[in-house]
């Protein structure tokens, strides 16, 4: 139950942000994706409150954000048409090593 309410809190918080960046945009649709951008991040930050319930703090905090950066770079890429270049992708490799360092630091769960 305790990696549901992370893995919830993250999904909420890159949909979130997907949403934020469609709201960003001019349409008829803005004020529909500015309510999900509310929707999205109160059900996040429950959540993740949630989860620090049940994980260390330094823990929690790095794997919403670690997974969450991950997802969204992906996401920009491939929906949104971010670029990419080697640089980016190792920084990324990078900071999903750190989420992974820190869960198999031997902190207990």
């Amino acid at each position: 139950m305790k990696w549901t309410f992370l893995l919830s809190s993250i999904g909420c918080e890159v949909l979130g942000t997907v949403f934020l960046k469609l709201a960003s945009h001019e349409g008829p649709h803005r004020l529909k994706y500015a309510a999900g951008v509310a929707i999205f991040y109160l059900l996040c930050f429950s959540l993740l409150g949630g989860a620090m319930k049940h994980f260390p703090l330094s823990v929690v905090y790095a794997t919403w954000s670690g997974v969450g950066v991950g997802l969204l770079a992906v996401i920009g890429i491939f929906v949104f048409g971010d670029s990419i270049n080697a640089f980016k992708v190792v920084s990324f490799v990078l900071v999903i090593l750190g989420v992974i360092g820190l869960n198999a630091s031997g902190v207990s769960h």
